[in-house]
């Protein structure tokens, strides 16, 4: 799936401020390597069918064995393993005889008691990736699971790091055995070391996928082959949410373009990018934030939310608006599947303008039925001649006034909504109030 930066940061798939990102709150790795795994896997999206459902097997064989994923490993465990290798140690003798062991311990302390103490944390690492491994025997497993669980267990089949392994990480290795293991990782096991780092670096980032599914009890996705471009989405929420409301969506080539209204605060904004959020996560063959979602395979992802003016370039906000515009017609006017997100159109120019510009963008944008559109605005005005169009639909979020007092219930509703409340919020928070306490120029109040 093809996705940019801007629409990343959009989606806050990923965002400079943990809370905000989707990807910390979904990082469930317990190491470093991990973690970085994960991040390169939530930044390259599956293209094909094929990909997508291989992970989505592989992240159900992990959420059957999440409570015996052994604990042998930690981020610790890796830290000294990479120590041991960057640091400068007096070369460990090949012989290791009670003799050469005994001066070795005696003349070359600090650095035995680093090889000794390095040896536990390389005995950790071999018994959990074997537990690992074990954790799958007799069970199908998918080619690309196989195929590094088989790499895993040829490396770690060395006699050496068997006898390793063996030892209860409480008993003490004698002189004669430090020098003898310590040997042999630092001078013959170096490569292998990596290659087991990097391979349980893609078993924890799969580990740390299910962990936040069952977490957040997320649900995979049912993707169908599909020409046209489909998305059903049945109680769907956004996971960054500590209590959200979900939603019911449906969109396909009869009715692709869904014209979003309602009042500021309403849940536009949280509406679009839980459905571009959903959607990405599908295509990571990962589970979804909704009771059910089916959908078809699309091709790339395109928003246009949260833009800003470029003061070093003189480009004003309306200007990026339109480049931003520009470039989403022409990189959708390609025959393919594309969800393309929009939340606020032209909010860089002045009303009628913005009408205008809004209704010529949207007329030309429903003649594209190979993609799915969803677009936010509060010009309520230009829905009623938008209603010709049969593959258009209208939602809107609905707000309750009481007493001056907003009520909003996130609720999606049928039609178009026609609120005006800024003044009102504007009264609320008593900014009204406040400017009518500040005296003229006479040292009057106004009011």
């Amino acid at each position: 799936m093809d996705i940019d930066k801007t629409s990343l940061l959009d989606l806050n798939i990923f965002h400079p401020e943990e809370e905000y990102s989707i990807f910390h709150r979904l990082n469930f790795t317990r190491t470093v390597e991990g973690k970085e795994w994960l991040r390169l896997r939530f930044q390259q999206p599956f293209h094909d069918l094929k990909s997508i459902l291989q992970t989505q097997q592989i992240l159900q064989l992990m959420l059957q064995e999440l409570d015996k994923w052994p604990e042998d490993i930690t981020n610790g465990t890796l830290m000294v393993m990479e120590k041991f290798f960057g640091t400068q140690l007096d070369s460990i003798p090949v012989d290791n005889n009670w003799v050469n062991a005994q001066l070795y311990k005696l003349f070359h302390g600090p650095d035995y008691a680093i090889i000794r103490f390095s040896l536990q944390h390389f005995g950790d690492f071999v018994r959990g990736i074997q537990k690992i491994i074990q954790l799958f025997e007799g069970k199908a497993v998918p080619p690309n699971l196989e195929r590094i669980l088989e790499r895993a267990g040829k490396l770690t089949s060395d006699i050496h790091l068997k006898t390793l392994a063996d030892k209860n990480r409480a008993d003490e290795l004698t002189p004669k055995q430090v020098l003898y293991f310590g040997h042999y990782i630092r001078y013959k096991f170096r490569n292998a070391t990596t290659e087991l780092t990097e391979i349980y670096g893609q078993l924890d980032g799969w580990y740390g996928m299910a962990a936040a599914m069952r977490h957040f009890k997320l649900n995979f996705p049912e993707f169908a082959e599909s020409e046209q471009p489909f998305i059903e989405a049945e109680e769907l929420f956004h996971v960054l949410l500590p209590n959200p409301v979900d939603y019911s969506i449906s969109l396909d080539q009869q009715h692709n373009f869904l014209f979003l209204t309602g009042a500021n605060m309403a849940g536009k904004s949280t509406f679009i990018k839980s459905v571009g959020a959903a959607v990405y996560l599908a295509h990571l063959g990962m589970g979804v934030p909704a009771k059910h979602l089916r959908l078809s395979l699309f091709e790339g992802i395109l928003s246009n939310i949260n833009l800003t003016d470029n003061i070093v370039k003189g480009e004003s906000y309306f200007f990026n608006e339109v480049q931003r515009i520009k470039n989403t017609i022409l990189k959708i006017n390609d025959g393919r599947k594309w969800l393309v997100l929009i939340d606020e159109l032209f909010k860089g120019t002045n009303v009628q303008d913005a009408m205008k510009c809004s209704s010529t963008v949207i007329e030309g944008l429903i003649k594209i039925n190979h993609s799915l559109f969803i677009l936010s605005t509060h010009l309520y005005e230009i829905g009623e001649a938008l209603k010709a169009f049969p593959n258009i639909i209208f939602r809107y979020f609905e707000t309750e006034v009481t007493d001056d007092q907003l009520t909003f219930s996130y609720q999606l509703k049928e039609g178009i909504s026609n609120d005006r409340l800024g003044y009102l919020i504007l009264k609320r928070e008593k900014v009204v109030e406040l400017l009518e306490q500040i005296p003229d120029a006479n040292g009057l109040k106004n009011g």
